[in-house]
């Protein structure tokens, strides 16, 4: 959703997991036919559609209880998806608000629009986890993003895949440069009512940056990776407990997104500021400690049940849309409910690790969705990410002494902050291995190279990918370690870089953007790129 976490949900795109080559990845499906569509598009709500949304919300919920209880849901298939949000540039290496155009000229429903004009979404159909699927994957994403580049050039722009643009300015990030979209619209303008006042930006990194918005906009500069796995009731808990024991790993090698506004902030800037740009809370009630609808989260968990719970439990709905179904008459009858409350409501809590349910082929099933990574750089720097996920939480999830038993909840959320504030320099606190156990500090790098890539490797096995793809894409990540190199640490050393070249901040911002979408381009991962602009071709 950026992470793309905003879009709420598209009319008449398919859902994931139908079996058809373009499945888009929309999860709460609006449709224009019905009342929920037309209160998409109107935007009316009173008292007594939250009293219902809030009441349909609970039959849901109990309808979710039955499905678990019942084991009414899909067995293992090894599926996974992919999401990426890109942004549009010039050559000058600044935004352009041209997504309509662009995707009119794409004319393919695997690339969608998203929150911002500058940007769009493109979704790969899922695969099976094994074999050469890393190689495949790599293959279909240099593809589809060569193809759309090109149609990006035929209006003068181009994609980047990146975290945060660094081009981007506070004018650029307004609610009149949201997409043409009802729903896009009607979500700022809910969000905005909630929090009653402007949004608040105040991150303090390698500089500082105070401004406020009168919009939900300043999402729209978060562009991330959502990676998707299929898993059963019974595996949930420990896929997801284990996704949140290594999001701090994953932010920490892969992090992107160090500008925002021309200031150089943390190395990984999407968590803070998707936090404090969607944030529908008033000072008074964050004082009071009530929950921010972008989040870690605050527990470990024992089934998915836990999380759509709390949804419920502790976040007032955005969009009271009520379907005409009754989840728990469809199951009497022995259907397959939809459970549309739930799944959009579940759309507006935006959690790093979220649980998705979806319905392929008339049989219920759960996910979960990664949101930790930035975009970018590369696609073999997307998919050593994704393959280094993969394998990891897979094999943590099925060890014997799960991290998360020894690992307090509370530390894994400080490491997640570290990770963002510090990149591949952050330190982490970690159970120790052997019998002493107990808990100790480790700087990132270690951690990754010495204990969880073997993990990673291990998990790979276990999914039956071969030993190519698992060596060559986990291979970026230990060479990543190995040179303390990602893309923060790029963009951030190019731009310093240009500076001492004589340029001013915008100059250099502009500058380190283009040779970022050069080498993008080019298409050796980011461990390998030179840091620095390219020598000027001396005069004739």
């Amino acid at each position: 959703m950026p992470s793309g976490a905003l879009s709420i949900a598209s009319t008449g795109h398919p859902p994931l997991w139908t079996g058809t080559p373009a499945a888009g990845l929309r999860f709460a499906r609006a449709r224009k036919d019905s009342s929920m569509g037309e209160k998409v598009v109107a935007g009316q709500f009173d008292l007594s559609d939250r009293q219902r949304y809030r009441e349909k919300l609970r039959r849901c919920l109990t309808g979710l209880e039955r499905l678990l209880a019942e084991k009414r849901f899909d067995r293992p298939k090894n599926l996974m998806g992919l999401e990426i949000e890109l942004n549009l540039a010039g050559a000058d290496g600044m935004p352009r608000m041209l997504n309509a155009q662009v995707l009119e000229r794409i004319a393919s429903r695997d690339f969608q629009t998203e929150l911002a004009m500058f940007n769009l979404e493109v979704n790969i159909a899922p695969h099976r986890l094994g074999g050469r699927v890393f190689d495949r994957l790599d293959e279909e994403l240099r593809t589809s993003l060569a193809y759309a580049d090109r149609k990006a050039a035929e209006v003068d722009a181009g994609i980047v895949m990146i975290g945060i643009l660094p081009t981007l300015d506070r004018d650029d990030l307004v609610s009149s440069n949201l997409s043409d979209v009802d729903r896009y619209a009607l979500l700022n303008e809910q969000i905005v009512a909630a929090r009653g006042e402007d949004f608040t930006l105040d991150i303090e990194g390698v500089e500082h940056l105070s401004c406020t918005s009168k919009s939900i906009a300043p999402e729209a500069a978060c562009t991330s990776v959502q990676l998707h796995l299929q898993v059963t009731p019974e595996r949930f808990a420990g896929v997801w407990n284990a996704a949140q024991a290594v999001a701090a790993a994953q932010i920490a090698v892969g992090a992107n997104s160090p500008f925002l506004f021309g200031r150089e902030l943390w190395r990984e800037s999407r968590p803070p500021l998707f936090q404090q740009s969607t944030d529908t809370r008033p000072p008074e009630l964050q004082a009071q400690g009530v929950r921010p609808r972008t989040w870690f989260g605050e527990r470990w968990v024992t089934s998915a049940f836990d999380l759509f719970e709390e949804n419920l439990r502790y976040y007032p709905a955005l969009l009271p849309i009520c379907d005409d179904e009754d989840p728990l008459e469809v199951l009497d009858r022995g259907g397959v409910p939809t459970l549309a409350e739930l799944v959009l409501h579940n759309g507006t809590v935006y959690r790093w690790n979220r649980p998705v349910y979806g319905i392929a082929d008339g049989v219920p099933h759960l996910r979960v969705e990664n949101r930790v990574l930035p975009a970018g750089p590369t696609t073999t720097d997307v998919i050593a990410n994704a393959a280094f996920y993969y394998g990891v939480v897979r094999a943590l999830a099925e060890d014997s002494r799960p991290v998360w038993t020894r690992l307090p909840f509370e530390a894994a959320a400080a490491n997640f902050d570290a990770a963002c504030k510090d990149g591949i320099d952050a330190r982490f606190t970690w159970p120790r291995r052997g019998r002493l156990g107990g808990l100790g500090e480790v700087d990132a790098v270690t951690l990754v190279r010495d204990e969880l890539l073997p993990l990673a490797e291990a998990g790979l096995d276990a999914w039956g990918i071969e030993p190519a793809d698992r060596d060559l894409y986990l291979g970026v990540i230990e060479e990543r370690c190995r040179r303390r190199v990602n893309g923060a640490t790029w963009q951030s050393a190019t731009f310093h870089r240009a500076l001492e070249l004589g340029l001013t901040r915008e100059e250099a911002l502009a500058a380190t953007t283009r040779r970022y979408r050069e080498l993008t381009q080019l298409g050796d991962p980011v461990h390998t790129w030179p840091v620095g602009l390219p020598e000027p071709v001396p005069a004739v």
